[in-house]
């Protein structure tokens, strides 16, 4: 109030966009309560889907090539958070808007969350780990209490507004000032009101838990306690011992194994399947002789190997991070082909998992790599759920995009003509990795001391190995960088280059030349359609 008992401005706040602002915040809270119990039960249902995921994946499947291609070369592995949280926002404004529709028309807006419900169930059922009662129930559960809390919070919201001596109901049944009311009533809100937004509150809080729990309660605690109590078989060919010299332990350099928490992800499934190996099956089939089924069990009991080889994304930019290198242990690929027996034509190995991902490549390359395996292990541990656990495919001197099929649940046998996942949305049919350097120190943009300084990077060609690596400073010469001693061909390579540093801005290029007398060009591609090429580059300033 000011002095001369007018409203002041910030007083001056219509009937018309509070009732609007309740509605759109009781409708957001409906929908929060709407998705967290629906996450909730999906969490405690075995093999329930989540719907927000659901229609995360939907979405994935549906965009053109062209913009996932951007989203995973902008956003790299934050593409998936991103997605889920675009999603949650989407939902978010639709509960507003639902929410402010319930004011007059109920029935309507009930009717959109049940359609709401009906479009995350549908995204669902694409999922062929679906069952459709499970799914009809979480989608019936969800839509039950989002109504019901949209009902119940317009409810708390009328009484409110009715018990203001300031307000009163129109012949439609819509809350105006009462004639006469003074602005001293408009300034004590009343209880109920208070009520309302304390219960929206409390709701949407309800909500996150509910959906958190939901998160943690599906398979995860369970999952680590089964991969705890997993014991790996001795390989009957073990990787050999690191040579001392093999990692030069540079600050700052990539370490000759990246941990498994740090190594990369790129792929398609939004939430990390959780499947229990005593009911994961591997099938064998297609083209074969001989079609065979193996339990988790069965695969656990053939003779495994154990090889040193670095994967790489193809959205991996020139001089990006997608790329890192583990110890990984499995059984040959060459062995469960032998056993299946080839026919004739056969030219193609597809690769299909738990989620409906597939990822296709000659069987010409699992047939000459021995290293090529169905992988159970990597760095000593049962895989991570996030790499692919039970099993998963791993072939060396191959984009992950056409062979590093995680969560497998099938090897199929087809001729070339079937195409992968990623096929028909705009990358190669074929995908060799390409050479490449990488420069980790010093740090593009970073400013560094004058005097003796170190450049020093990490170099891959899996299946052919790096033989030399070559720096440059400014438009100086190339020079050879000192190369650590090799672990493998299939695995990249530390090197270094003593560099006395200047003051003032150095830019720093490098090169690799790979053991098959290729040198890494210079020619700049993009990632699509078969990976990026060109030297990597960075900036620094030396300061005195």
């Amino acid at each position: 109030m000011t002095q001369s008992g007018e409203r002041s401005p910030a007083q001056d706040i219509g009937p018309r966009a509070v009732r609007r602002s309740t509605g759109a915040v009781a409708g957001i809270a409906a929908v929060a309560a709407a998705l967290g119990m629906a996450e909730l039960v999906a969490g405690l249902i075995p093999d329930a889907r989540s719907l927000v995921v659901s229609v995360g994946d939907a979405v994935i499947d549906s965009v053109p090539g062209w913009l996932e291609r951007a989203a995973i070369s902008t956003l790299g592995s934050a593409d998936k958070p991103v997605l889920i949280g675009g999603v949650l926002v989407v939902s978010v404004l639709l509960g507003a808007a639902l929410g402010v529709l319930a004011r007059r028309r109920f029935a309507v807006a009930a009717a959109g969350f049940v359609a709401f419900a009906a479009l995350g169930v549908v995204a669902a059922l694409s999922d062929p780990r679906s069952q459709v009662f499970i799914t009809l129930l979480v989608g019936v559960v969800g839509a039950a209490v989002g109504v019901a809390v949209l009902h119940l919070l317009l409810r708390v919201a009328r009484s409110g507004q009715a018990a203001d001596p300031a307000c009163a109901p129109d012949e439609t049944g819509a809350v105006a000032p009462r004639a006469g009311s003074t602005a001293v009533a408009a300034e004590r809100p009343p209880v109920d009101r208070r009520r309302f937004l304390s219960l929206a509150g409390g709701t949407t809080a309800l909500a996150v838990l509910a959906g958190v729990g939901g998160y943690l309660l599906a398979g995860r605690e369970r999952l680590a306690e089964v991969r705890a109590a997993i014991r790996l078989p001795r390989p009957v060919r073990q990787a050999g011992p690191v040579p001392a010299g093999a990692d030069l332990e540079v600050p700052g350099l990539t370490p000759l194994f990246t941990p498994n928490e740090e190594f990369y992800r790129i792929d398609t499934a939004l939430r990390v399947p959780i499947v229990d190996p005593d009911e994961w099956q591997l099938e064998v089939r297609g083209m074969v002789d001989e079609p065979f089924t193996l339990t988790y069990a069965e695969l656990m009991e053939l003779p495994q190997i154990e090889a040193d080889i670095t994967l790489a994304c193809v959205s991996n930019e020139v001089g990006g991070d997608l790329v890192g290198n583990a110890r990984w242990q499995g059984v040959p690929l060459r062995a469960l082909l032998d056993r299946a027996g080839l026919q004739e034509g056969a030219t193609q190995l597809i690769g299909r998992s738990v989620d409906g991902f597939t990822a296709g490549f000659p069987v010409l390359t699992a047939l000459d790599l021995e290293e090529a395996m169905v992988a159970v292990a990597m760095n000593g541990e049962p895989l991570p759920a996030e790499h692919g656990f039970p099993a998963r495919l791993v072939v060396p001197g191959l984009y992950g995009y056409v062979s590093a099929t995680k969560w497998l649940s099938a090897i199929e046998l087809t001729d070339w003509d079937v195409d992968g996942y990623w096929i028909p949305r705009g990358w190669a049919k074929e995908g060799p990795i390409k050479t490449q350097a990488r420069i980790d120190v010093p740090r593009s943009g970073r400013s560094v001391p004058a005097g003796r300084a170190v450049i020093a990077g990490v170099a891959w060609a899996p299946t052919r190995g790096i033989e030399g690596v070559e720096v440059r400073v400014d438009d100086g010469p190339w020079r050879d960088a000192e190369l650590a001693e090799r672990l493998d061909v299939d695995c990249w390579r530390q090197w270094f280059l003593p560099w006395d540093a200047t003051p003032g801005r150095h830019v720093i290029a490098a090169r690799a030349t790979d053991g098959a007398g290729e040198v890494q060009t210079d020619e700049r591609t993009p990632v699509a359609p078969d990976g990026a090429s060109g030297y990597p580059i960075i900036e620094v300033r030396v300061e005195d």
